[in-house]
């Protein structure tokens, strides 16, 4: 049964605090500082690589809902667009206490930050639980101040029920292809990979079917969180997960070994009826 508490919601502001947050351990995707909004944005101007151990860049297609979120305590993650002004991403990347931009391009292809008006995490993500890559409702939606243009927007879904393990999924987003390095972030990459583990309605785990999680793959890393993940329905290619976190071969640290999916099973509704209650039409 989908869960309709309410929200946790807040409008953007200054951030509260200007003590830095101690680091992240590096096996979670997002929130490692490494820049301002304007050398974040800076990192991303030219466009590099995303998903780590390659993946096919892509412009069209899935690609044109995928935004950039970047936060003025210098992390950056990635986003879906699935009304044209609102950006669906995970609750882990756009915590209290910092501002949130979507950077957008404008004519001659340069990088420009567009305000984030209010910012909703679901009301039972617990970043404890993400932390150690237990189940939790990663999940959280951004109302944007105008419509944000030049993109498609993506239609919202779940997982065919029961989730196999072997099942093929596609995943988006801008992180990075080299670990530590932001600069090889930028460019929407996708990957396909298959789930793994006992793959359910709280969390799916995926892993590079060549390596199959106990060597270097492809997969998600710093910058991916919050990435769509895709699977395809009769109708079309569906949103129906978000990239949470990822670790190295053999669930070591780092990136290229599985990549930690939220399923939107449980979480749908709560996504719809919030975005609907900003006026967005889904």
């Amino acid at each position: 049964m989908a869960d309709k508490t309410a929200s946790t919601r807040y409008r953007q502001g200054p951030a509260r605090s200007k003590r830095r947050p101690p680091p992240n351990r590096q096996d979670m995707l997002p929130m490692k500082t490494i820049a301002t909004f304007a050398t974040a944005a800076a990192l991303l101007a030219t466009p590099a690589h995303a998903i780590v151990g390659g993946g096919t860049p892509q412009v069209d297609g899935v690609a044109r809902a995928v935004v950039t979120i970047v936060g003025s305590r210098g992390n950056f993650c990635t986003g879906s667009l699935i009304a044209p002004r609102v950006v669906l991403t995970v609750a882990h990347c756009v915590q209290p206490g910092a501002d949130y931009k979507i950077v957008d391009r404008d004519a001659n292809g340069q990088p420009q930050l567009l305000n984030v008006r209010t910012v909703a995490i679901h009301p039972n993500f617990n970043m404890q639980a993400m932390e150690t890559h237990r189940a939790t409702a990663d999940v959280a939606l951004l109302q944007l101040d105008i419509p944000l243009k030049g993109k498609s927007t993506v239609p919202v879904g779940a997982p065919n029920i029961p989730i196999q393990v072997g099942g093929r999924f596609v995943i988006a987003g801008i992180g990075v292809t080299v670990r530590g390095e932001g600069k090889s972030g930028g460019t929407t990459r996708v990957a396909a990979l298959v789930a793994t583990g006992q793959p359910g309605t709280l969390q799916i785990r995926l892993v590079d079917p060549v390596t199959n999680g106990v060597r270097d793959g492809i997969g998600a890393c710093t910058g991916d969180s919050g990435g769509p993940v895709f699977e395809d329905k009769p109708n079309g290619t569906v949103l129906v997960g978000l990239i949470s976190w990822s670790t190295g071969p053999n669930n070591a640290a780092g990136c290229g070994g599985l990549t930690g999916v939220t399923p939107l099973t449980l979480y749908r509704d709560w996504i719809l009826q919030t975005a609907r209650s900003w006026g967005a039409a889904l």
